[in-house]
């Protein structure tokens, strides 16, 4: 190389690599190929320039960026992991497009736009160390960013990197998925806590993963019920499923000290399940582990047995020999409806739930004393005609009469009481939704989706602050939660307009029904310009909605929090 024609410089390095690349091509070249050019030009391409790198050149298979500042390089790393990801949702897993992300700081050469060097070498090396939609970097980035980004880093001590003499110092930043949403640094809760990883389905049959599901979801459900035990929520625990789990880190970025995982196959009449108790802040070691091989028909004496056994390894026998006894479906063709409708609502997905109507509606119809199947239909019922545009008449009259059912068919049920609650409150009988509510969480405290439900009642009483408390609760259960929009709103009516605006920007809430909440606290804040922005993005998804009709049919029992919202409304140029 000349010397005239090459410098030095110290820059951030980031190299990018497409898992499984040659995997991709062999399934679908062409369509590989596109996939990879849209996302370059609508993720990639994007991203770099809000972050001011500069793109050295792009490979089929891969990327090398240049960053003036490591902060700006982790940023854009991170954000870039967030949204690939996202790109991936409704595609089968073998059609993923993941990346692995190394960044170094270090000198480079710079000969004719491209980069050359160790600083470039060691990116690269860091890159192959990443795990898929990971990123690890050297000690140099790490000291750099240090906490001026909320992020957290697992030391992984000095590594060999071939071609380079010393060892490199690495660090690996935590996963977005729950970096986005998890606070960091969770302090573990005075009671014993415990997260259920999802249950891997060894069954050949793909459509028994509902089955492994369920038995998941119904073991965190039972296990948030025993006295002294705190329980991570459904939704936090399914963001780990399909991926390779470190339960240390898994218990680090839930805040809780135990993990249970398991398998389960179900084939023809028999079942086979394997769980193991880990004490994942104590060096990982096994509690306890068994393998259950029984009749179909004992899987759920099956739960019961695993649930005994977890509840005595943590708070002790007697605990363990006063669980209550749980109805247990009479036929488990029920079953397997209530637990596909269910699914749905775990989807988060308000259209899919009420879609599911039918399902919970034929568990119902093989056995009609299915409390929890009845308290999901009064639910989808209800959001049905609230959010859905389904018929006022007869579904707002048949999700009380479903919800009361679930009550009277299981008064034990903490989820029956929350959803009655739920139903009450919007039938503007406040005080006897409050009631619901505290008998709900008297029976089961851990339950994140009835502390979400109750900051709503709270915003409705004038209650703000309140409200924001009973979202942060349910959001410790559940740090992956879809809780965003309540937290917008209650923060909203306690006056908090800063904190909301924060709050319905995440990307979990954003370009949902909430904007007309980011619309009105940016009015208050006197940012009208950006506030009657929002609001016209808000309403080319809802062109119908009028001010009039959603204070008439929203159950405020305190009209100054009403009003509130309706200022905030007009102020951004929302419809009257």
């Amino acid at each position: 190389m000349a010397e005239g024609r090459t410098q030095r410089r110290l820059a951030a390095i980031l190299a990018a690599d497409v898992v499984g690349y040659g995997r991709l091509l062999e399934q679908d070249e062409a369509g590989t190929l596109a996939a990879l050019n849209a996302r370059r030009r609508d993720i990639l391409n994007p991203l770099v320039a809000e972050h001011h790198g500069r793109i050295v050149k792009v490979m089929g298979d891969g990327a090398l960026i240049e960053f003036g500042s490591a902060v700006n390089a982790v940023a854009c790393a991170i954000e870039l992991q967030r949204r690939m990801t996202a790109a991936n949702d409704g595609l089968a897993a073998g059609r993923w497009i993941e990346l692995r992300i190394g960044i170094n700081l270090g000198d480079v050469v710079i000969e004719g736009g491209d980069l050359f060097g160790d600083g470039v070498v060691i990116a690269a090396r860091l890159q192959a160390m990443a795990a898929p939609s990971g990123i690890s970097v050297s000690r140099a980035v790490h000291d750099q960013v240090g906490n001026k980004l909320l992020i957290a880093f697992e030391d992984l001590g000095p590594c060999e990197v071939k071609n380079i003499a010393k060892p490199v110092h690495v660090y690996r930043v935590a996963p977005y998925r729950e970096q986005a949403s998890a606070p960091v640094g969770l302090q573990l809760p005075t009671k014993p806590s415990i997260a259920v990883l999802p249950f891997t389905s060894l069954s050949a049959d793909t459509e028994q993963e509902f089955f492994a599901d369920g038995l998941t979801e119904d073991l965190i459900t039972e296990l948030s019920k025993a006295p002294g035990l705190f329980v991570i929520a459904r939704h936090s625990c399914f963001a780990f499923k399909n991926k390779p789990a470190d339960v240390r880190r898994v218990a680090q970025e839930l805040g809780v000290r135990y993990i249970l995982e398991g398998s389960a196959r179900r084939a023809a009449s028999r079942i086979r399940i394997n769980a193991q108790l880990i004490d994942a802040r104590g060096g990982g070691g096994h509690l306890w582990a068994e393998r259950f091989d029984r009749d179909l028909a004992d899987v759920f004496a099956v739960q019961d047995e695993v649930i005994a056994k977890i509840v005595e390894a943590l708070v002790g026998k007697l605990t363990a020999e006063r669980l209550q006894e749980r109805y247990r479906p009479a036929r488990l063709e029920a079953y397997d409806l209530c637990v596909r409708g269910r699914a749905e609502w775990a989807r988060s997905s308000a259209e899919a739930f009420v879609e599911a109507i039918p399902l919970l509606e034929r568990a119902i119809a093989l056995d009609p004393n299915y409390a929890e199947a009845h308290r999901w239909l009064a639910l989808g019922r209800s959001i049905g005609w609230l959010h859905m545009n389904r018929p006022m008449d007869p579904f707002r009259r048949l999700s009380m009469v479903s919800a009361k059912k679930a009550v009277d068919l299981d008064p034990e049920d903490s989820g029956a009481h929350w959803v009655l609650a739920f139903v009450l409150l919007y039938e503007r009988r406040w005080e006897e939704s409050a009631k619901e509510f505290e008998i709900s969480l008297r029976l089961n405290p851990n339950d994140a989706d009835a502390w979400s439900n109750l900051a709503d009642l709270k915003v409705m009483e004038g209650r703000g602050t309140e409200a924001v408390s009973c979202v942060e609760k349910a959001l410790r259960l559940n740090p992956s939660g879809p809780y965003y929009w309540d937290l917008g709103q209650a923060q909203y009516a306690a006056g908090q307009y800063e904190a909301a605006v924060k709050t319905l920007r995440n990307e979990a809430t954003y370009r949902t029904g909430s904007r007309r909440f980011l619309a009105a606290a940016l009015a208050q804040l006197g940012r009208l310009e950006e506030a009657r922005e929002e609001g016209r993005l808000y309403l080319s998804g809802t062109p119908h909605f009028r001010i009039s009709y959603w204070a008439e049919t929203q159950p405020f029992r305190d009209l100054a929090t009403q009003d509130r919202f309706v200022e905030g409304y007009r102020k951004a140029g929302l419809p009257e």
